[in-house]
């Protein structure tokens, strides 16, 4: 694939990843609400079973049931391909609507509903979920590449139907965001098959990014494609209309081609800059600041792009946060965006 990225991922404002703390959707949208501009729903993984980022894409999948399998005492419940839908999918959407429901109201009571804002819905990437997830059979889903793209095929057309119903509850832009931590070591081939004398499948960059890709072009809108593992440029060098949102503070001088041939083509970055828990230093805006333009500097790109290409958030989701420090952080992401969008060249 190839072309520019999309100019209606924003650039030059302050979001988050996804994940939130605590067990409360409606304080927890309120907070989103009054710190962002570019806000988002949130996940609350504290909720237990079905509110993590494999929940949430369980309650949107179209004709896909997940359930749990059978694990031993005191492990942590694997999911699984179910026949039909069960207990755990009933509970994760239960668990979306209260999310919907309270950002909902939220942007009616503020006054934002109507505003055209962006919006980030969030689910789990197609890879990731395929490497964490059973088949019936205890292989994972990674290990059959008809059940990866039905699985991918689900997803897509689950993400269209809640885009449109987040649109039409908020009156927002919405953007979608695929969570996708494990697709390098599905790349790689570092997925544990069920025994030894498995194999899985090859999955190779370029099959990655037309997978990927198929379901941009049914959702049909924004895309960002987020990981706070090391980047895969063999995949995302061969995308177009979707960006990147990782943790900017892993990339290395080895890596600053890639990521500069990325930006240089129009490509659109969610730059993470703010830790995940509250460091033991106060963070400062303004060096905070100063050092994503340092590294825009060192990477050979002019500072403009900050304000024109260059997103911040924090380096990933906050639900290992203190409350405190989640409000922090988003609060810092958006006076950093500001910044940037204002002046780069005096950060």
């Amino acid at each position: 694939m190839s072309g520019d990225i999309s100019p209606t991922i924003p650039a030059g404002i302050g979001t988050g990843v996804g994940s939130m703390p605590g067990t409360d959707p409606r304080s927890t949208a309120k907070l989103v609400a009054a710190e962002l501009d570019w806000p988002f729903l949130a996940e609350l993984p504290a909720r237990g079973l079905g509110a993590d980022m494999i929940g949430r894409t369980a309650s949107v999948l179209v004709e896909i049931a997940l359930d749990t399998a059978r694990v031993s005492p005191g492990e942590h419940p694997t999911y699984r391909i179910a026949g039909r839908p069960g207990h755990l999918v009933s509970r994760a959407r239960g668990y979306l609507d209260a999310d919907l429901d309270a950002a909902e109201e939220v942007f009616e009571r503020t006054g934002l509903r109507g505003d055209g804002r962006p919006f980030t819905i969030t689910l789990c990437g197609p890879y990731t979920f395929a490497a964490t997830v059973e088949l019936a059979s205890g292989h994972k889903v990674l290990h059959d590449r008809g059940a990866v793209r039905d699985v991918a095929a689900s997803m897509a057309e689950g993400l269209a139907e809640l885009a449109a119903d987040v649109e039409r509850r908020l009156g927002c832009a919405v953007i979608v965001q695929l969570d996708e931590p494990l697709i390098g070591a599905v790349l790689d081939g570092r997925v544990r098959p069920l025994t030894r004398l498995d194999v899985m499948p090859e999955v190779s960059a370029e099959g990655a990014a037309a997978l990927l890709g198929s379901i941009a072009a049914r959702v049909n809108r924004p895309v960002v494609v987020h990981s706070c593992a090391t980047p895969r440029w063999d995949v995302l060098s061969q995308l177009s209309n979707i960006a990147v949102s990782l943790d900017v503070s892993t990339l290395d001088a080895a890596q600053y081609d890639s990521f500069g041939s990325f930006v240089d083509r129009g490509g659109r970055v969610v730059a993470g800059v703010i830790p995940t828990t509250r460091p033991s230093r106060p963070i400062s805006v303004d060096r905070t600041s100063s050092r994503l333009a340092d590294l825009i500097d060192r990477i050979g790109l002019p500072r403009k792009v900050l304000a024109e290409q260059v997103a911040v958030s924090p380096t990933c989701g906050l639900a290992g946060a203190d409350q405190a420090w989640a409000g922090k952080a988003l609060g810092i992401a958006a006076q950093i965006g500001q910044l940037c969008a204002e002046d780069p060249m005096a950060l």
